[in-house]
């Protein structure tokens, strides 16, 4: 091996010696190079460019910046009498969200939050690591070799830095197109009085931080799924599904308390946030029940990646 034979060249004893053979020695005795340090593999920066790079990314945050223009020209288009008598529940909220930039963007938000909003963070949690593995280069990042904890703690923050970046893109965009179509108001929702724009802001960043928690569960089970399967579809289908019916099941009130325990429970406590005064009881259990839930999913796949055989 090379470092017997560095030992011998070196004439360094077992105790090792002075100088870079003897370092060497001490070094290939530990089991790594001189100069490896797991933790300085596979930076955080260098894996968030490379899937910058790739064009679900692209696309993804994309549709995200597309989605609340596109909401923008219906409503233009959309916006005679004819239709309103007919809408119920919807005119009114589609009269609330062209009454100003906060409403806008809170009317963005609403109608991508049980579904759009799930696909994207399982897109991004889900394909990471089933991609690599369908491409067959997941055996040569670990050949470099990368640990696989740190390999799959890099990719994980990845995911979450762009699911959040997702959200924030989808809110600022609507926020900016709302404000300069429909002008600068307070912030009015079915649940609560007239809030002023101050406040009105700090009510959106609340919503946009609990939904991002809640999302933490359909990231944890995405996650899990990518590093069971080489299928990346069905990693991020898989997901999607499980979070589909787990919503249909909260529908189901011959559950009872059994309710309480789906993930999917508090999807919706958020709308708390918009009463006044604030509803937050709701929102504390939401957010107990999906870091729970996001904990376990993280842990299990963990468990399951740093014990598998990588074969592709």
């Amino acid at each position: 091996m090379a470092g017997s034979t560095v030992g011998s060249t070196s004439g360094a004893g077992p105790a090792g010696g002075s100088g870079p053979a003897g370092t060497t020695g001490a070094a290939n005795r530990g089991g790594a190079a001189v100069g490896y340090r797991p933790s300085a593999t596979m930076p955080f920066l260098a894996e968030f460019r490379r899937q910058a790079s790739r064009r679900r990314t692209q696309l993804a945050l994309g549709f995200m910046v597309l989605l609340p223009l596109i909401i923008l020209i219906a409503f233009q288009f959309g916006s005679g009498d004819d239709d309103r008598d007919g809408r119920g529940e919807f005119s009114s909220l589609a009269d609330l969200a062209t009454s100003g930039g906060l409403n806008f963007t809170l009317f963005s938000i609403l109608v991508s939050a049980s579904f759009l909003l799930v696909v994207v963070v399982a897109l991004f949690c889900g394909d990471t690591v089933a991609s690599e593995a369908s491409w067959g280069s997941l055996r040569y990042l670990l050949a470099v070799p990368v640990p696989r904890a740190r390999l799959l703690a890099v990719k994980l923050l990845v995911a979450l830095a762009y699911s959040v970046l997702a959200l924030l893109l989808l809110a600022g965009t609507a926020l900016v197109a709302g404000t300069l179509r429909y002008g600068w108001a307070p912030l009015r929702s079915q649940v609560a009085a007239e809030l002023t724009p101050g406040e009105g802001v700090l009510r959106l960043l609340a919503v946009l931080g609990y939904l991002a928690v809640v999302l933490l569960v359909v990231a944890g089970l995405a996650f899990l799924l990518s590093v069971t399967t080489d299928a990346a579809l069905g990693a991020v289908g898989g997901a999607v599904l499980l979070w589909i019916l787990s919503s249909i099941l909260d529908q189901i009130t011959a559950l009872g308390a059994v309710r309480s325990f789906l993930p999917t429970h508090y999807s919706n406590a958020w709308l708390g946030l918009l009463s006044t005064p604030m509803q937050t009881d709701d929102v504390v259990r939401g957010a107990i029940s999906a870091i729970s839930y996001a904990t376990i999913f993280w842990s299990l796949a963990f468990y399951r990646f740093t014990r598998k055989d990588i074969t592709s």
